[in-house]
Formats: structure tokens, C-alpha cells, sequence
């Protein structure tokens, strides 16, 4: 993703006829004029306009079955340029269908700073624990050797970076712990006779794992899979082709489509799954033999439903693998209260009731907000601590299916030579990875799963092995949310697609379906926002088009150190003319912490550079312009 707004040095809003003297925009920008509105006059400006343009069913949401992303699509314009344009057209030669402007832009990482940690941001941010009040440990006369506490001596403990009370001692008086979680999940042997038997899942969740009931989760063939950046990139992408050809028909108007989404029910490692088994002391043959759960509560082991009492024949195996999440979340003082409880060494007991009471707040809320721990790397922390696997299951968050944008037009995905007759929807993923306790790397649970299964289909293309004999699946299903970049529009504009990343992947499928228009010509631009042109830029030529179709500039960010939000004002003629056409509109897709910020502040600034707006103004101009369905932004 691309980076802050705060990591760059904003670049002033060119006020030339050309953003880029050396590399011109298509002739369109070059004659906008800049449109003043003042707060005050907003509402004598959008009463004239609605004398100048009518809007009537200028634009439609599709009818697939979710909450529109708002109740009115007005796509009415701030000024009308295409009269003053068509006399250029004459004097200019005809450009490429498509721009595609390419900026290399280094991955946003946002970091807290300042002295103290977390601890001193109390009254700026909540950790999501619930620990917004310390309380003080009572000081206690000099401890004894023996009385103080000793922490664990083990790489896991150390990767914590614990900062204790130096007063914290083995009989400190602790207050206010978190209740120890309740008992909801139990196992009960099946009887001999019993004619129900828990099937194996190593390739698919179990049945009970369902998305929206009464559909299940579809286990898609694996048509083929590539690595989109090169060697030296800094994350690691790949684009998947997945064969949904016999994806069962959900009724109504459900479709595969242009800005869509899958959701992709992801396994955990099964290596970190043995793991966890070995640690907890798990046999090895109580773990693939079926079990009849019971549950007193809640949705779990299910993803969607009703909360109420559940029975199930399963194994630990499939819930650990399939139904509980063990490294995305940050731990919870219920989840420490219940270590302590079977801490069998004094010194660590008294270290996890410290981090579940009150006068731990402080250590607690530092540990929440650093970087993500694993159930792995909590359970060697703490050695001494082996909580039944029941206890675990019921305490900690259920294993949420990871949803991943099309990158191409499904209606098109048949007619590709070779593919006729197969269904494929494409996705491309970057794979998330931090650094783990153990001194490597982790990957993402759904980026992790799916590189896998990348790396499997090019081992075996090297080999000499057809894929398609591997019999690779993905878990998955088609999403039902409101995407707003799924939403289709009965009238054509400009279109203006800025994304960094993995983010502009979606965009793709916009120039898919826009080049088939003959309307389309000169109307699409796709900002990209990525970090070196060499090893990063993702669908380099593959935009469904001829390349001389395809206008391409790429700017090295090593050589320009730039992001994708200094493009987007570098670029404030072709900028403000899209948002001031006919049913023109920007797209922005990316990273809302990082690149979506940062853009959406580059727009203020050109609506103020070009439209001599004031910040406030600038503000509710985009704010307009998101209720007329102009200006869309899909962030995470």
C-alpha cells in the first residue's frame, strides 16, 4: 500500500496548463477552470445546477441482495466542459482508451511514537481491553529474593518485552481480575454403536461451518495460480484463477460481477495446529477421532447463526484447524486469567493474574497494542501453563472467513483461448507477514493459506506436473456485503481509479468491462500507486487489452520518493476535470490507514489549489460528491 500522507512531504498543486509539462495528460484537463464555492453559497449553487443538468436515473445500484451504499445516486456535475473540449479534439490526436499512470510508493506503516508506550495514550486511544483505568500496585517493604517475581528465562517470554512493576511480588495484592471465562464447549465420547461419524477435513471445512445459511461453503477447484511481483519485492503477491463453474445457484439475481468479492474460509497451518497439540500435551490419536461437542452457547464452532446450545460430531483437529482463530487477534485478560488458573510454576501464576487485574492494566494495554501474539508463542512463554483444549476453544474468537476483491470482469473470464466452457473468477493477494517470536517471519492466516497453494501449483509446473492434477481447492464463497465498488451506473463519465497496492486489482475488472463500451474512449485513467516498477507493479500488460492500447507512466519511487497521494496532486488537472464532468467519478480503493488517507487529503488539496476552496469547503465538496455517487472509496 502506498504510504502516509505524514511519511511525504506534500508537493504544492501544479498551477501550469499541464501537471506534467514532460509527460502531458490527455487533452481533456488542460482547459479546466477552477469553480469557487463557498460554504455559504453551496445551496444557491446546487439549486443552479439542478436548473442546468437533470439527473433523473442518471445512475443505478445493482440489484445484487445487499444495503446500498446510499439512498440517492445524483451524479450531478459543477461545471460543464465539453463544449470548450470538442473544439480541441480537432487539433489533437486521439489517445489510448486507457491511461494507466504507475507510481511506485512504499507500504504505509503507521507507528504510535512517543515516550512510555501505550500506557501514557489513555486519554487519546483505547486499546480495546477495556483498561482504561490503572490502579497502583501498593508498595511493599524490600522483597527478599525469593519473593520477588522471576520471570521465565525463554525466548518466548522475552518476545513479549514485558514491563513489570518492580513492587509486583509473589503475595502482591491483586485486585479486580477478570473472571475466569466460562465453561461452554465440551467433548463427550460416541457411543460404540453410533452411526454418526465425524468425516476428515483436510482440504474443506466441515459442514456446520456455513456463510449465510442455508448455502454452503463451495470447495472450487484451483484452476491455476502465478506470482505477480518478482523477486525482491517487498510483499509478495499472487494472482489465483478459481474455477466456480459449478457454483450452485443462490436464486435471485446473484451473480459473480464487475467489483465484486469472495470470502475464502481459510485453514489454519496445520504445522502450528500440531504445535499448539504438542504443547497442550494433545495425543496424537485423540486428535483426529470423532468426538460428539457440545456447546452451552453462542455461534461457535459455526460462522453465522443463531446463538443457542449446539451438537456436533467433530474432532479437535477440525475445530483448531477450521473454527477457532490462534493468531489474528490480540490476547484478552479472560484468555490470561485462564493461563493462571493452570500455571503450575508460583512465579509465572502470579506474572498472568498481574496482567488480568487491575494494577497490570498499564503491561496489559502495552501488550495489546504492539505487535500480534500467537497462541503458540503464549503457551511457551509460559511453560508451565496447559489449559484444557475445551477451555481454550470456548475463550478465544472464531476463525472469520478473509475477503478478497475480483480482479477482472467474470463475464469475460470464458472467452479467454484455452478456457472455454470453465467459469474462473481471478483474485490477487498480497501476503501479509510479520516477524514471529521465533526469529522468522508468519504469514497472514488467508494470504498464508493461499501462497501455499501458489507455491504448490509452481513447484509442480516445474516439475513437469499439470496442477490441475493436484487437485488444489479454495474454501469459498461469493460475498453478499455492499461493495460500492460493484455498483453499476446507467450513464458513462470520465473515470478517474486511484489504488495502491493490491488494491488496484479490482480496477482491473473496471477496465475490462469499460473498454468493451464504444463510448469509453479517452474516459478511464488508473492512478497505481506501487513501491519499485521493477519487482512490484502488479498486472504490468495483462489489463485485458492490447499494449498499445495501454499508456503507461512509470515513476520509480526510488528515483522520485514519492507516494501515490503526491501523484494524485502532481495529476490535479485531470483530477479536478473528472470530478467536475458530466457523470465524472473517482474511484479510490486501498489501505484506509495508509494510502486512503493520504489520497483523500490530496484531494482536499487539489479541490483547494484548483477550485480556490477553502479547507472547509474542499471538505464538504468531497462530502457532495460521495452522496452523488461521484467520489467512492473502498478502504480497509
Amino acid at each position: 500500500m502506498a504510504g502516509t500522507a505524514t511519511m511525504a512531504t506534500s508537493s504544492p498543486i501544479p498551477h501550469t496548463d499541464s501537471s506534467h509539462p514532460s509527460n502531458p495528460i490527455p487533452e481533456e484537463p488542460l482547459k479546466t477552470r477552477a469553480v469557487s464555492i463557498t460554504a455559504l453559497s453551496q445551496q444557491s449553487v446546487e439549486s443552479s445546477l439542478n436548473t442546468v443538468f437533470t439527473n433523473d436515473n442518471s445512475s443505478d445500484i445493482d440489484t445484487t441482495p445487499s444495503t446500498p451504499m446510499s439512498d440517492q445516486d445524483s451524479d450531478a456535475s459543477v461545471q460543464e466542459l465539453s463544449d470548450r473540449q470538442h473544439g480541441q479534439k480537432s487539433r489533437r490526436r486521439r489517445r489510448a482508451s486507457t491511461m494507466l499512470v504507475s507510481q511506485d510508493t512504499p507500504d504505509a506503516k503507521l507507528f504510535l511514537q512517543g515516550e512510555g508506550g501505550a500506557t501514557q495514550m489513555f486519554q487519546k486511544a483505547c486499546c480495546g481491553g477495556g483498561c482504561c483505568m490503572l490502579k497502583e500496585l501498593k508498595q511493599r517493604p524490600a522483597l527478599t529474593s525469593r519473593d520477588s517475581v522471576r520471570e521465565p528465562n525463554t525466548h518466548a517470554y522475552t518476545s513479549l518485552n514485558l514491563r513489570l512493576n518492580a513492587a509486583l511480588g509473589l503475595e502482591s495484592e491483586l485486585t479486580e481480575l477478570a473472571e475466569l471465562p466460562e465453561k461452554t464447549v465440551s467433548f463427550e465420547s460416541l457411543k460404540a454403536d453410533s452411526s454418526t461419524q465425524a468425516t476428515q477435513h483436510d482440504k474443506h471445512p466441515p459442514n456446520f461451518v456455513k456463510p449465510h445459511p442455508p448455502y454452503d461453503v463451495f470447495s472450487a477447484p484451483l484452476y491455476h495460480a502465478r506470482e505477480l511481483t518478482k523477486p525482491g519485492a517487498e510483499k509478495r503477491t499472487f494472482h489465483f484463477d478459481i474455477d466456480v463453474t459449478d457454483y450452485p445457484e443462490e436464486g435471485g439475481d446473484v451473480e459473480f460481477r464487475v467489483g465484486g468479492a469472495i470470502g475464502v474460509c481459510a485453514p489454519n497451518d496445520p504445522k502450528l495446529v500440531d504445535q499448539i497439540f504438542d504443547r497442550l500435551g494433545v495425543p496424537k490419536f485423540v486428535r483426529d477421532k470423532p468426538v460428539l461437542l457440545k456447546t452451552t452457547k453462542g455461534r461457535w464452532p459455526t460462522i453465522w447463526g443463531e446463538d443457542e446450545a449446539r451438537e456436533l460430531v467433530t474432532t479437535r483437529r477440525e475445530l483448531l484447524t477450521w473454527c477457532t482463530d490462534i493468531q489474528s487477534y490480540p490476547p484478552t485478560k479472560q484468555l490470561f486469567r485462564l493461563f493462571a488458573e493452570h500455571a503450575s510454576d508460583a512465579d509465572e501464576k502470579q506474572i498472568l493474574y498481574y496482567l488480568s487485574s487491575a494494577q497490570g492494566q498499564a503491561t496489559f494495554c502495552d501488550l495489546r497494542t504492539g505487535p500480534y501474539l500467537t497462541l503458540l508463542q503464549l503457551l511457551h512463554a509460559f511453560p508451565s501453563s496447559m489449559p484444557p483444549l475445551e477451555y481454550l476453544l470456548g475463550t478465544l474468537n472464531q476463525l472469520m472467513p478473509r475477503f478478497y476483491s475480483l480482479s477482472q470482469d467474470p463475464l469475460v473470464s470464458h472467452e479467454r483461448e484455452g478456457d472455454k466452457g470453465r467459469r474462473l473468477i481471478e483474485v490477487a493477494v498480497s501476503v501479509h507477514e510479520s516477524a514471529d517470536w521465533q526469529g522468522g517471519n508468519r504469514t497472514g492466516v488467508g494470504s498464508g493459506f493461499l501462497e501455499r497453494l501458489a507455491m504448490q501449483v509452481v513447484e509442480a509446473e516445474k516439475n513437469g506436473i499439470d496442477p490441475k492434477d493436484l487437485d488444489l481447492r479454495v474454501p469459498m464463497f461469493r460475498g453478499l456485503m455492499a461493495n460500492p465498488l460493484a455498483r453499476q451506473f446507467v450513464t458513462d463519465g470520465p473515470m478517474l481509479l486511484i489504488g495502491a497496492g493490491v488494491g488496484v486489482a479490482p480496477f482491473r475488472g473496471f477496465v475490462h468491462r469499460r473498454l468493451k463500451s464504444a463510448n469509453c474512449a479517452n474516459k478511464v485513467w488508473v492512478l497505481q500507486g506501487v513501491r519499485d516498477s521493477l519487482v512490484d507493479e502488479l498486472y504490468a500488460g495483462d489489463w485485458g487489452v492490447h499494449e498499445d492500447k495501454v499508456k503507461k507512466v512509470v515513476q520509480s519511487r526510488k528515483a522520485e520518493s514519492r507516494y501515490v497521494q503526491e501523484e494524485v496532486r502532481a495529476q490535479a488537472d485531470l483530477v479536478w476535470f473528472i470530478i467536475n464532468a458530466l457523470d465524472g467519478r473517482v474511484f479510490v480503493c486501498g489501505s484506509s490507514k495508509g494510502m486512503g488517507e493520504g489520497v483523500e487529503a490530496a484531494l482536499i488539496d487539489v479541490a483547494i489549489g484548483k477550485g480556490g476552496l477553502n479547507k472547509d469547503e474542499a471538505k464538504a465538496f468531497w462530502e457532495e460528491k460521495k452522496e452523488a455517487g461521484q467520489y467512492i472509496a473502498e478502504t480497509w
